[in-house]
């Protein structure tokens, strides 16, 4: 599961060790992508 940045949303693989920066454009804010798959909840 990788990162996206949170300004210019490009995806980030691994970031790098003590690092809190986005390597294209700069941004501090990196948020870990979610799965595409929907979960199935029981209503019981």
């Amino acid at each position: 599961m990788g990162y996206m940045c949170a300004h210019c949303k490009k995806e980030i693989k691994v970031p790098e060790k003590n690092s809190t920066r986005c390597p294209y454009c700069g941004y501090r804010v990196l948020a870990k992508k979610r799965s595409s798959l929907a979960k199935e909840v029981s209503t019981k």
